[in-house]
């Protein structure tokens, strides 16, 4: 844990504590109670590690659906992964190439940054290895639906300047699939961070994970970098069938002109989405992650 004077102090939550708080969450299991970028409060001993006596609360935080751990039978659909919390900025991160530029989940980021009310920023990395019409396309349709669109590269150096800019005086969350050459490229923008970096698995191109834990580095006085493990999977946490939607920017000036009100815009008659598709007036690829993600969400949370 980091503190105002920038010393960094091991510490604990108290047994007590962690089931008062987790009883107070709504009956909700969480793998973390304190978590990088939390606010709180401790107390330190002359000798040894602190202890956490408070978490307050969070404007904000990123989470998804916890992956299956090892050994067990089913994900269960209520477990949460909270990934950091209290950020300004969210950096999606996707590669041109190696690992291919994958838009599906670049939109189930988008879905998580927009559930949280977090600015996304989607930075397409590796274009030193060429550019290719996916990556190229879907920059393009990015930027029409009002996202910031970075192209980069740790090698060349392309974009660097503009992410500089963009994190400068935030706290940032790097945030992306396996492989992406995240680490490499906050290494190029901030190098005395000198973050670990992976290789690119030659079997199944996914990557290796070379973080292992969020970690929050400190750039200046009011500029934060978190650096994220790189994930596999992602689905976003706690969202509705009737909530999804609306996470979709585009499909906003259609909604409330379905003909049922409770439409999840997948298969109903008189679905004003679907219209809008057919008119060529929505990218049938964001549709697709749309139906992708809403096969994923509980119809009813809690």
């Amino acid at each position: 844990m980091e503190t105002e004077s920038d010393k960094i102090h091991k510490c604990y939550l108290r047994g007590k504590f962690k089931k008062d708080l987790q009883h107070k969450r709504d009956k909700l299991l969480y793998t973390d109670i304190a978590v990088v970028g939390d606010e709180v409060e401790y107390s330190m001993p002359a000798e040894g590690a602190g202890m956490i006596s408070e978490v307050f609360p969070r404007k904000n935080y990123i989470s998804r659906k916890a992956p299956r751990l090892k050994g067990a039978g089913v994900r269960g659909e209520r477990l949460e992964q909270v990934i950091c919390s209290n950020i300004d900025l969210l950096l999606i991160i996707a590669s041109v190439t190696d690992p291919v530029f994958n838009n599906k989940v670049v939109d189930r980021f988008l879905v998580s940054a927009e559930s949280s009310h977090i600015n996304a920023v989607i930075i397409i990395n590796k274009t030193d290895l060429g550019m290719n019409e996916d990556a190229e396309y879907f920059g393009e349709l990015y930027k029409i639906l009002g996202y910031k669109v970075i192209f980069a590269s740790a090698v060349t150096g392309e974009g660097t300047d503009a992410i500089r800019k963009l994190v400068k005086n935030k706290r940032v969350l790097f945030w992306g699939h396996s492989g992406v050459g995240k680490s490499s490229l906050i290494n190029y923008c901030f190098p005395q961070l000198d973050l670990r970096v992976g290789e690119i698995s030659t079997y199944n191109f996914k990557g290796k994970h070379t973080t292992v834990i969020v970690n929050m580095n400190r750039i200046d006085k009011k500029t934060f970098i978190i650096d994220s493990p790189g994930i596999r999977e992602i689905d976003p946490f706690g969202i509705t069938k009737e909530d999804l939607c609306h996470y979709f920017r585009e499909f906003e000036k259609y909604l409330g002109n379905c003909r049922y009100y409770r439409c999840t815009h997948h298969h109903e008659p008189g679905c004003a989405i679907i219209e809008a598709l057919e008119k060529e007036e929505i990218a049938p690829e964001r549709y697709e992650s749309y139906l992708r993600i809403l096969d994923t969400v509980e119809d009813d949370m809690l």
